[in-house]
Protein backbone atom coordinates (compact mmCIF):
# COMPACT_ATOMS: atom_id res chain seq x y z
CA UNK A 1 0.00 0.00 0.00
CA UNK A 2 1.80 3.25 -1.39
CA UNK A 3 1.61 5.81 1.29
CA UNK A 4 0.85 9.23 1.34
CA UNK A 5 3.21 11.71 2.92
CA UNK A 6 1.28 13.05 6.00
CA UNK A 7 1.45 12.79 9.65
CA UNK A 8 -1.26 11.78 12.36
CA UNK A 9 -2.12 11.49 15.86
CA UNK A 10 -2.64 8.40 18.02
CA UNK A 11 -6.00 8.68 20.66
CA UNK A 12 -7.87 6.20 21.58
CA UNK A 13 -11.58 7.62 21.37
CA UNK A 14 -11.97 6.37 24.94
CA UNK A 15 -8.95 8.80 25.97
CA UNK A 16 -10.72 11.90 24.77
CA UNK A 17 -12.54 14.07 27.50
CA UNK A 18 -16.12 13.24 27.12
CA UNK A 19 -18.40 13.29 30.18
CA UNK A 20 -19.74 10.35 32.07
CA UNK A 21 -16.09 9.32 32.82
CA UNK A 22 -14.89 8.10 29.24
CA UNK A 23 -13.94 9.26 26.26
CA UNK A 24 -16.70 8.49 23.60
CA UNK A 25 -17.75 9.22 19.75
CA UNK A 26 -19.97 12.63 20.73
CA UNK A 27 -19.03 15.94 21.04
CA UNK A 28 -15.38 15.77 22.34
CA UNK A 29 -14.73 13.28 19.54
CA UNK A 30 -15.91 15.73 16.77
CA UNK A 31 -13.46 18.58 18.17
CA UNK A 32 -11.00 16.70 18.26
CA UNK A 33 -11.14 15.96 14.54
CA UNK A 34 -11.70 19.82 14.30
CA UNK A 35 -8.28 20.07 16.06
CA UNK A 36 -6.93 17.59 13.84
CA UNK A 37 -8.12 19.70 10.63
CA UNK A 38 -6.22 22.51 12.69
CA UNK A 39 -3.04 21.36 13.17
CA UNK A 40 -2.85 19.69 9.82
CA UNK A 41 -2.88 16.23 10.83
CA UNK A 42 -4.18 14.03 8.01
CA UNK A 43 -4.28 10.76 10.03
CA UNK A 44 -6.25 9.77 13.04
CA UNK A 45 -4.62 6.27 14.56
CA UNK A 46 -7.14 4.41 16.97
CA UNK A 47 -6.93 1.20 18.96
CA UNK A 48 -9.06 -1.55 18.66
CA UNK A 49 -12.63 -0.27 18.66
CA UNK A 50 -14.38 -3.96 19.95
CA UNK A 51 -15.77 -4.19 23.56
CA UNK A 52 -12.60 -5.32 25.95
CA UNK A 53 -12.95 -7.97 27.98
CA UNK A 54 -10.09 -9.35 30.21
CA UNK A 55 -8.30 -6.18 31.68
CA UNK A 56 -9.79 -4.15 30.06
CA UNK A 57 -7.49 -4.43 26.97
CA UNK A 58 -8.74 -3.15 23.89
CA UNK A 59 -6.74 -5.92 22.05
CA UNK A 60 -8.58 -8.71 24.51
CA UNK A 61 -12.17 -8.25 23.03
CA UNK A 62 -15.30 -10.61 23.31
CA UNK A 63 -16.11 -10.26 19.71
CA UNK A 64 -14.01 -9.66 16.60
CA UNK A 65 -17.09 -7.24 15.00
CA UNK A 66 -19.45 -5.75 17.79
CA UNK A 67 -18.46 -2.32 18.74
CA UNK A 68 -17.56 -0.99 22.39
CA UNK A 69 -21.33 0.30 23.83
CA UNK A 70 -19.10 2.38 26.01
CA UNK A 71 -17.55 4.75 23.35
CA UNK A 72 -21.40 5.26 22.70
CA UNK A 73 -22.33 8.80 23.48
CA UNK A 74 -25.03 9.45 25.84
CA UNK A 75 -25.39 13.28 24.94
CA UNK A 76 -26.16 11.90 21.59
CA UNK A 77 -28.98 9.76 22.29
CA UNK A 78 -30.39 12.84 24.49
CA UNK A 79 -30.19 15.02 21.23
CA UNK A 80 -32.36 12.24 19.91
CA UNK A 81 -35.16 12.35 22.79
CA UNK A 82 -34.04 8.61 23.43
CA UNK A 83 -32.70 9.40 27.38
CA UNK A 84 -33.42 12.35 29.69
CA UNK A 85 -30.92 14.22 29.69
CA UNK A 86 -30.88 14.98 33.68
CA UNK A 87 -30.20 10.81 33.80
CA UNK A 88 -26.45 11.83 32.47
CA UNK A 89 -26.13 13.80 35.88
CA UNK A 90 -25.31 10.49 37.72
CA UNK A 91 -22.14 9.37 35.37
CA UNK A 92 -19.16 9.36 37.23
CA UNK A 93 -16.40 12.44 35.53
CA UNK A 94 -13.08 9.94 36.39
CA UNK A 95 -10.40 13.15 36.07
CA UNK A 96 -7.13 12.49 34.31
CA UNK A 97 -8.56 8.10 33.92
CA UNK A 98 -11.03 5.76 33.57
CA UNK A 99 -12.08 3.89 35.83
CA UNK A 100 -14.07 1.04 34.14
CA UNK A 101 -16.01 -0.67 36.76
CA UNK A 102 -17.55 2.54 37.85
CA UNK A 103 -18.33 3.47 33.90
CA UNK A 104 -19.58 0.11 33.11
CA UNK A 105 -21.73 -0.02 36.12
CA UNK A 106 -23.35 4.04 35.24
CA UNK A 107 -22.82 3.94 31.89
CA UNK A 108 -24.20 0.39 30.47
CA UNK A 109 -27.86 0.58 32.10
CA UNK A 110 -28.16 4.06 30.56
CA UNK A 111 -27.11 3.08 27.39
CA UNK A 112 -29.87 -0.14 27.25
CA UNK A 113 -32.41 2.41 28.90
CA UNK A 114 -32.17 4.48 25.86
CA UNK A 115 -31.90 1.42 23.44
CA UNK A 116 -35.41 0.41 25.32
CA UNK A 117 -36.84 3.63 24.41
CA UNK A 118 -35.80 4.41 20.75
CA UNK A 119 -37.27 0.69 20.06
CA UNK A 120 -40.27 1.98 21.14
CA UNK A 121 -41.33 4.58 18.61
CA UNK A 122 -41.29 4.72 15.02
CA UNK A 123 -39.73 6.85 12.33
CA UNK A 124 -36.67 7.35 9.91
CA UNK A 125 -34.62 5.79 12.76
CA UNK A 126 -36.43 2.40 12.94
CA UNK A 127 -35.97 2.46 9.27
CA UNK A 128 -31.98 2.27 9.17
CA UNK A 129 -32.09 0.08 12.20
CA UNK A 130 -34.15 -2.65 10.32
CA UNK A 131 -31.63 -1.92 7.00
CA UNK A 132 -28.88 -2.53 9.68
CA UNK A 133 -30.39 -5.75 10.68
CA UNK A 134 -30.65 -6.92 7.76
CA UNK A 135 -27.16 -5.94 6.27
CA UNK A 136 -25.38 -7.33 9.61
CA UNK A 137 -26.96 -10.04 10.46
CA UNK A 138 -24.61 -12.22 9.97
CA UNK A 139 -22.06 -11.35 13.02
CA UNK A 140 -24.62 -8.90 14.76
CA UNK A 141 -27.42 -12.27 15.68
CA UNK A 142 -24.86 -14.36 16.66
CA UNK A 143 -22.72 -11.36 19.25
CA UNK A 144 -26.13 -10.43 20.77
CA UNK A 145 -27.14 -13.81 21.78
CA UNK A 146 -23.76 -14.27 23.22
CA UNK A 147 -23.32 -11.11 25.41
CA UNK A 148 -26.98 -11.95 27.04
CA UNK A 149 -26.33 -15.36 27.58
CA UNK A 150 -22.83 -13.96 29.01
CA UNK A 151 -25.01 -12.04 30.89
CA UNK A 152 -27.83 -14.27 32.30
CA UNK A 153 -24.68 -16.37 33.56
CA UNK A 154 -22.54 -13.94 35.96
CA UNK A 155 -20.22 -12.98 32.96
CA UNK A 156 -18.87 -16.64 33.23
CA UNK A 157 -17.12 -18.00 30.10
CA UNK A 158 -18.67 -19.77 27.39
CA UNK A 159 -17.69 -22.94 28.23
CA UNK A 160 -18.63 -22.73 31.11
CA UNK A 161 -22.44 -22.42 31.15
CA UNK A 162 -24.59 -25.18 30.50
CA UNK A 163 -23.84 -27.47 28.11
CA UNK A 164 -26.13 -27.36 25.96
CA UNK A 165 -25.61 -23.70 25.33
CA UNK A 166 -21.65 -24.08 25.78
CA UNK A 167 -22.21 -26.85 22.82
CA UNK A 168 -24.81 -24.72 21.00
CA UNK A 169 -27.57 -27.88 20.61
CA UNK A 170 -29.95 -26.10 18.53
CA UNK A 171 -32.89 -26.76 20.46
CA UNK A 172 -31.06 -24.62 23.61
CA UNK A 173 -30.48 -21.33 21.17
CA UNK A 174 -33.58 -21.41 19.47
CA UNK A 175 -35.40 -21.44 23.23
CA UNK A 176 -32.73 -18.67 24.43
CA UNK A 177 -33.67 -16.81 21.23
CA UNK A 178 -37.32 -16.58 22.29
CA UNK A 179 -36.78 -16.36 26.35
CA UNK A 180 -34.29 -13.58 25.79
CA UNK A 181 -35.95 -11.82 22.37
CA UNK A 182 -36.48 -8.26 24.17
CA UNK A 183 -33.31 -8.49 25.77
CA UNK A 184 -31.77 -9.59 21.88
CA UNK A 185 -33.31 -6.56 20.32
CA UNK A 186 -31.95 -3.86 23.11
CA UNK A 187 -28.28 -5.53 21.98
CA UNK A 188 -29.21 -5.24 18.40
CA UNK A 189 -29.92 -1.24 18.97
CA UNK A 190 -27.04 -1.02 20.92
CA UNK A 191 -25.17 -1.81 18.51
CA UNK A 192 -26.49 0.57 15.70
CA UNK A 193 -26.28 3.04 18.52
CA UNK A 194 -22.54 2.50 17.76
CA UNK A 195 -22.07 1.96 14.37
CA UNK A 196 -24.51 5.58 13.80
CA UNK A 197 -22.59 7.55 15.59
CA UNK A 198 -19.09 5.91 14.72
CA UNK A 199 -19.94 7.10 10.79
CA UNK A 200 -20.94 9.85 11.93
CA UNK A 201 -17.54 10.82 13.15
CA UNK A 202 -15.80 8.99 10.04
CA UNK A 203 -17.85 11.35 8.16
CA UNK A 204 -16.84 14.59 9.89
CA UNK A 205 -13.24 12.71 9.04
CA UNK A 206 -13.82 12.70 5.68
CA UNK A 207 -15.43 16.44 5.53
CA UNK A 208 -11.99 17.88 6.93
CA UNK A 209 -9.16 15.74 4.65
CA UNK A 210 -8.60 12.78 7.59
CA UNK A 211 -8.12 9.44 7.32
CA UNK A 212 -9.12 6.80 10.12
CA UNK A 213 -5.99 4.34 10.99
CA UNK A 214 -7.81 1.13 13.23
CA UNK A 215 -6.12 -1.23 14.47
CA UNK A 216 -7.20 -5.35 14.21
CA UNK A 217 -5.50 -7.57 16.92
CA UNK A 218 -4.56 -11.22 14.92
CA UNK A 219 -5.56 -13.59 17.81
CA UNK A 220 -9.30 -13.20 19.68
CA UNK A 221 -10.21 -13.73 23.10
CA UNK A 222 -10.98 -17.56 24.00
CA UNK A 223 -13.76 -15.98 25.79
CA UNK A 224 -15.31 -14.59 22.84
CA UNK A 225 -18.33 -14.76 20.52
CA UNK A 226 -16.25 -15.89 17.75
CA UNK A 227 -14.86 -19.22 19.67
CA UNK A 228 -18.24 -19.99 20.84
CA UNK A 229 -19.78 -19.91 17.34
CA UNK A 230 -16.69 -20.84 15.76
CA UNK A 231 -15.06 -23.60 17.40
CA UNK A 232 -13.91 -25.65 13.97
CA UNK A 233 -11.75 -23.16 13.26
CA UNK A 234 -10.23 -22.19 16.73
CA UNK A 235 -7.68 -24.71 18.93
CA UNK A 236 -10.64 -25.80 20.98
CA UNK A 237 -10.59 -29.87 22.31
CA UNK A 238 -13.96 -31.79 23.14
CA UNK A 239 -13.55 -30.60 26.29
CA UNK A 240 -14.33 -27.13 25.16
CA UNK A 241 -10.82 -25.88 26.28
CA UNK A 242 -8.13 -24.35 24.21
CA UNK A 243 -5.49 -27.34 23.20
CA UNK A 244 -2.77 -25.13 22.10
CA UNK A 245 -2.82 -21.15 22.93
CA UNK A 246 -0.71 -17.58 21.81
CA UNK A 247 2.40 -16.30 23.31
CA UNK A 248 5.73 -15.41 22.66
CA UNK A 249 9.31 -17.56 23.62
CA UNK A 250 11.52 -16.02 26.42
CA UNK A 251 13.74 -13.65 25.42
CA UNK A 252 16.58 -11.24 27.08
CA UNK A 253 13.07 -9.26 28.54
CA UNK A 254 11.44 -12.23 30.36
CA UNK A 255 13.02 -15.46 31.31
CA UNK A 256 9.58 -17.13 30.64
CA UNK A 257 8.14 -15.29 27.59
CA UNK A 258 5.07 -14.12 27.43
CA UNK A 259 1.71 -16.26 27.88
CA UNK A 260 -1.11 -14.97 25.73
CA UNK A 261 -3.24 -17.73 26.55
CA UNK A 262 -5.11 -16.58 23.15
CA UNK A 263 -6.62 -19.68 21.34
CA UNK A 264 -4.86 -20.03 18.13
CA UNK A 265 -6.50 -20.90 14.57
CA UNK A 266 -7.15 -23.61 12.70
CA UNK A 267 -5.43 -22.55 9.39
CA UNK A 268 -6.00 -26.02 7.37
CA UNK A 269 -9.59 -25.76 8.40
CA UNK A 270 -9.99 -21.92 7.46
CA UNK A 271 -7.77 -22.61 4.05
CA UNK A 272 -10.26 -25.48 3.39
CA UNK A 273 -12.82 -22.70 3.72
CA UNK A 274 -11.04 -20.00 1.45
CA UNK A 275 -10.21 -18.06 4.88
CA UNK A 276 -14.13 -16.50 4.94
CA UNK A 277 -13.92 -15.91 8.76
CA UNK A 278 -10.82 -13.66 7.75
CA UNK A 279 -12.31 -12.54 4.92
CA UNK A 280 -15.55 -11.15 6.69
CA UNK A 281 -13.23 -9.63 9.60
CA UNK A 282 -11.26 -7.82 7.19
CA UNK A 283 -14.18 -6.72 5.05
CA UNK A 284 -15.91 -5.27 7.93
CA UNK A 285 -12.38 -3.41 9.42
CA UNK A 286 -12.29 -1.55 5.88
CA UNK A 287 -15.71 -0.14 6.11
CA UNK A 288 -15.10 1.06 9.15
CA UNK A 289 -11.48 2.87 9.06
CA UNK A 290 -9.45 3.67 6.01
CA UNK A 291 -6.31 1.58 6.47
CA UNK A 292 -5.85 -0.78 9.11
CA UNK A 293 -2.34 -1.76 11.59
CA UNK A 294 -2.62 -5.20 11.67
CA UNK A 295 -0.99 -6.13 15.34
CA UNK A 296 1.67 -8.83 15.62
CA UNK A 297 2.03 -9.60 11.83
CA UNK A 298 5.23 -12.02 12.39
CA UNK A 299 2.17 -14.12 13.78
CA UNK A 300 0.87 -14.55 10.02
CA UNK A 301 4.41 -16.00 9.07
CA UNK A 302 5.22 -18.07 12.03
CA UNK A 303 3.85 -18.15 15.37
CA UNK A 304 4.07 -19.25 18.84
CA UNK A 305 2.58 -22.18 19.62
CA UNK A 306 2.04 -23.15 23.67
CA UNK A 307 0.14 -26.35 24.46
CA UNK A 308 -3.11 -25.52 26.78
CA UNK A 309 -2.30 -27.12 29.59
CA UNK A 310 1.07 -24.79 30.38
CA UNK A 311 1.43 -21.87 32.47
CA UNK A 312 4.43 -19.68 30.86
CA UNK A 313 5.90 -19.51 27.62
CA UNK A 314 8.73 -21.52 27.84
CA UNK A 315 7.58 -24.77 26.40
CA UNK A 316 6.23 -23.69 23.06
CA UNK A 317 7.41 -24.11 19.42
CA UNK A 318 7.11 -22.16 16.20
CA UNK A 319 4.67 -23.19 13.42
CA UNK A 320 4.08 -22.22 10.27
CA UNK A 321 1.31 -19.35 9.32
CA UNK A 322 -0.50 -18.98 6.20
CA UNK A 323 1.81 -16.23 5.21
CA UNK A 324 1.43 -14.94 1.74
CA UNK A 325 -2.01 -17.22 0.69
CA UNK A 326 -4.03 -15.35 3.59
CA UNK A 327 -3.16 -12.53 1.72
CA UNK A 328 -3.39 -13.11 -1.73
CA UNK A 329 -6.91 -14.13 -1.12
CA UNK A 330 -7.78 -11.08 0.82
CA UNK A 331 -6.69 -9.21 -2.08
CA UNK A 332 -8.73 -11.27 -4.74
CA UNK A 333 -11.90 -11.08 -2.61
CA UNK A 334 -11.62 -7.11 -1.06
CA UNK A 335 -8.96 -5.69 -3.75
CA UNK A 336 -5.96 -3.41 -2.61
CA UNK A 337 -5.12 -3.96 0.76
CA UNK A 338 -4.18 -0.73 2.32
CA UNK A 339 -2.84 -2.61 5.59
CA UNK A 340 0.56 -1.72 8.18
CA UNK A 341 2.53 -4.40 9.73
CA UNK A 342 3.25 -3.82 13.13
CA UNK A 343 6.81 -5.43 12.59
CA UNK A 344 8.39 -5.00 15.96
CA UNK A 345 10.37 -6.84 18.38
CA UNK A 346 12.56 -9.89 17.23
CA UNK A 347 11.39 -10.13 13.43
CA UNK A 348 13.61 -12.72 11.38
CA UNK A 349 14.46 -12.32 7.56
CA UNK A 350 11.03 -14.29 6.72
CA UNK A 351 9.23 -11.79 7.97
CA UNK A 352 11.07 -8.65 6.66
CA UNK A 353 10.67 -10.84 3.09
CA UNK A 354 6.63 -11.32 3.08
CA UNK A 355 6.02 -8.09 3.99
CA UNK A 356 8.36 -7.38 0.94
CA UNK A 357 6.53 -9.32 -1.17
CA UNK A 358 3.06 -8.30 -0.46
CA UNK A 359 4.40 -4.05 -0.53
CA UNK A 360 2.88 -4.07 3.13
CA UNK A 361 4.66 -0.48 5.23
CA UNK A 362 6.15 -1.80 8.16
CA UNK A 363 6.83 0.76 11.25
CA UNK A 364 9.97 1.90 12.89
CA UNK A 365 9.92 4.00 16.51
CA UNK A 366 12.15 6.16 17.26
CA UNK A 367 12.53 4.91 20.96
CA UNK A 368 14.21 2.25 19.57
CA UNK A 369 17.20 3.74 17.77
CA UNK A 370 19.10 4.54 20.29
CA UNK A 371 18.93 1.22 22.49
CA UNK A 372 21.70 -0.60 21.29
CA UNK A 373 23.55 -0.44 18.20
CA UNK A 374 22.01 -2.92 16.57
CA UNK A 375 18.73 -1.23 16.64
CA UNK A 376 19.29 1.12 14.38
CA UNK A 377 16.76 0.77 11.48
CA UNK A 378 15.00 2.69 13.87
CA UNK A 379 16.63 6.07 13.31
CA UNK A 380 15.68 8.09 10.37
CA UNK A 381 19.24 7.60 8.10
CA UNK A 382 17.94 3.83 8.21
CA UNK A 383 14.54 4.32 6.94
CA UNK A 384 12.45 3.51 3.84
CA UNK A 385 9.81 5.68 2.25
CA UNK A 386 7.17 3.06 2.56
CA UNK A 387 7.33 3.24 6.29
CA UNK A 388 5.25 4.62 9.42
CA UNK A 389 7.08 5.98 12.15
CA UNK A 390 6.14 6.70 15.61
CA UNK A 391 7.44 8.59 18.20
CA UNK A 392 6.33 5.46 20.53
CA UNK A 393 3.43 3.42 20.38
CA UNK A 394 0.35 2.84 22.51
CA UNK A 395 3.05 0.20 24.49
CA UNK A 396 6.27 2.32 25.06
CA UNK A 397 6.54 4.70 27.63
CA UNK A 398 5.59 8.29 27.07
CA UNK A 399 8.70 10.14 25.68
CA UNK A 400 8.99 12.17 28.52
CA UNK A 401 9.03 9.34 30.53
CA UNK A 402 11.33 7.56 28.55
CA UNK A 403 13.99 10.27 28.68
CA UNK A 404 13.95 10.28 32.42
CA UNK A 405 13.18 6.91 33.35
CA UNK A 406 14.13 4.63 30.74
CA UNK A 407 17.36 5.82 29.22
CA UNK A 408 20.81 5.35 29.84
CA UNK A 409 23.53 8.07 30.37
CA UNK A 410 24.93 6.98 27.08
CA UNK A 411 21.26 6.68 25.02
CA UNK A 412 20.45 10.28 25.86
CA UNK A 413 24.42 11.63 24.85
CA UNK A 414 23.52 9.58 21.63
CA UNK A 415 20.13 11.70 21.05
CA UNK A 416 21.74 14.34 21.51
CA UNK A 417 24.74 13.87 19.32
CA UNK A 418 21.89 13.10 16.66
CA UNK A 419 19.24 15.35 17.56
CA UNK A 420 20.91 18.15 19.72
CA UNK A 421 19.02 19.85 22.31
CA UNK A 422 15.42 21.11 21.71
CA UNK A 423 14.52 23.73 24.26
CA UNK A 424 10.89 22.75 23.48
CA UNK A 425 11.67 19.64 25.12
CA UNK A 426 12.85 16.22 24.00
CA UNK A 427 9.36 14.50 23.57
CA UNK A 428 9.12 17.78 20.48
CA UNK A 429 12.98 16.96 19.26
CA UNK A 430 11.19 13.55 18.40
CA UNK A 431 8.22 14.66 16.69
CA UNK A 432 10.75 16.93 14.75
CA UNK A 433 12.67 13.62 14.04
CA UNK A 434 10.03 11.90 12.90
CA UNK A 435 8.26 14.32 10.67
CA UNK A 436 11.75 15.08 8.79
CA UNK A 437 12.30 11.76 8.09
CA UNK A 438 11.83 9.98 4.49
CA UNK A 439 8.96 8.04 6.18
CA UNK A 440 5.62 8.35 4.50
CA UNK A 441 3.53 8.31 7.82
CA UNK A 442 4.83 9.52 10.93
CA UNK A 443 2.41 9.26 14.03
CA UNK A 444 2.85 10.82 17.39
CA UNK A 445 0.61 9.67 20.49
CA UNK A 446 -1.16 12.45 21.61
CA UNK A 447 0.91 11.85 25.09
CA UNK A 448 3.64 13.09 22.87
CA UNK A 449 2.17 16.08 21.41
CA UNK A 450 1.36 17.36 25.14
CA UNK A 451 4.78 16.31 26.74
CA UNK A 452 3.42 13.94 29.51
CA UNK A 453 4.84 12.15 31.61
CA UNK A 454 4.68 8.03 32.65
CA UNK A 455 2.32 8.38 34.44
CA UNK A 456 -0.31 9.31 31.43
CA UNK A 457 1.46 5.84 29.85
CA UNK A 458 -1.41 4.06 27.92
CA UNK A 459 -0.34 0.54 28.64
CA UNK A 460 2.15 -1.52 29.98
CA UNK A 461 2.44 -4.77 28.30
CA UNK A 462 2.98 -7.73 30.46
CA UNK A 463 1.03 -5.72 33.43
CA UNK A 464 -2.09 -7.03 34.21
CA UNK A 465 -3.84 -4.08 35.48
CA UNK A 466 -3.74 -0.44 35.57
CA UNK A 467 -3.79 0.03 31.87
CA UNK A 468 -5.39 1.75 29.10
CA UNK A 469 -7.16 4.43 30.93
CA UNK A 470 -5.41 7.32 30.39
CA UNK A 471 -7.69 10.06 29.55
CA UNK A 472 -6.65 13.72 27.88
CA UNK A 473 -7.80 16.37 29.92
CA UNK A 474 -10.35 19.11 28.72
CA UNK A 475 -8.57 22.25 27.71
CA UNK A 476 -5.57 20.03 27.31
CA UNK A 477 -5.64 20.84 23.13
CA UNK A 478 -4.84 24.63 22.32
CA UNK A 479 -4.54 26.89 18.95
CA UNK A 480 -0.83 27.13 20.02
CA UNK A 481 -0.50 23.52 19.70
CA UNK A 482 -2.46 23.10 16.36
CA UNK A 483 -0.52 25.74 14.99
CA UNK A 484 2.22 24.52 15.70
CA UNK A 485 2.05 20.60 14.77
CA UNK A 486 0.71 22.82 11.19
CA UNK A 487 4.42 24.81 11.16
CA UNK A 488 6.02 21.25 11.20
CA UNK A 489 4.03 19.31 8.56
CA UNK A 490 4.14 22.37 6.46
CA UNK A 491 8.09 22.46 6.65
CA UNK A 492 8.03 18.39 6.35
CA UNK A 493 5.76 18.53 3.43
CA UNK A 494 3.04 16.31 5.34
CA UNK A 495 0.18 18.65 4.46
CA UNK A 496 -0.67 18.53 1.10
CA UNK A 497 -4.27 17.36 1.69
CA UNK A 498 -4.47 20.65 3.93
CA UNK A 499 -3.55 23.13 2.07
CA UNK A 500 -6.29 24.37 -0.54
CA UNK A 501 -8.67 23.27 1.67
CA UNK A 502 -6.82 24.99 5.04
CA UNK A 503 -6.66 28.76 2.95
CA UNK A 504 -10.60 28.46 1.97
CA UNK A 505 -12.04 27.33 5.36
CA UNK A 506 -9.46 29.13 7.74
CA UNK A 507 -8.40 26.46 10.18
CA UNK A 508 -6.29 27.73 13.08
CA UNK A 509 -7.02 30.57 12.75
CA UNK A 510 -8.24 32.75 16.55
CA UNK A 511 -7.38 31.73 19.99
CA UNK A 512 -10.31 29.06 20.49
CA UNK A 513 -9.28 26.00 22.30
CA UNK A 514 -10.76 23.74 20.45
CA UNK A 515 -11.30 20.46 22.87
CA UNK A 516 -11.96 23.32 25.76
Amino acid sequence: MPLDRASGILLHPTSLPSSGGIGDLGPAAHEFVEFLAAARQSVWQVLPLNPPGYGDSPYSSISAFAGNPLLISLERLADRGWIGRDKLKSLPDGGGHVRFDEVRRAKLPLVREAAANFLRVSGSGRDRFEQFKRDYGWWLEEFALFHVLRRQHGGEQWNHWPSELARRDNDALYFAREKFAEELEIERATQFFFVEQWRALRNACRRRGIRIMGDVAIFVSFDSADVWQHRDIFTVGENLEPTVVSGVPPDAFSATGQYWGNPLYRWDALRARGYDWWVNRMRWALEQCDFIRLDHFRGFESYWEIPGNEKTAVNGRWQKGPADDLFHTLRHQLGDLPFIAEDLGMITPEVHAMRERLQIPGMRVLQFGFGNRGAHIYLPHRFDRNTVVYTGTHDNDTTCGWWKNGTSEEERRDVRAMLGNDPDGVHWTLIRAAAGSVADLCVFPLQDVLGLDSDCRMNTPSRPDHNWSWRVLPGALTSDMARKLAAIADVTDRDERFRSAAAQQGYGQGGEDFAA
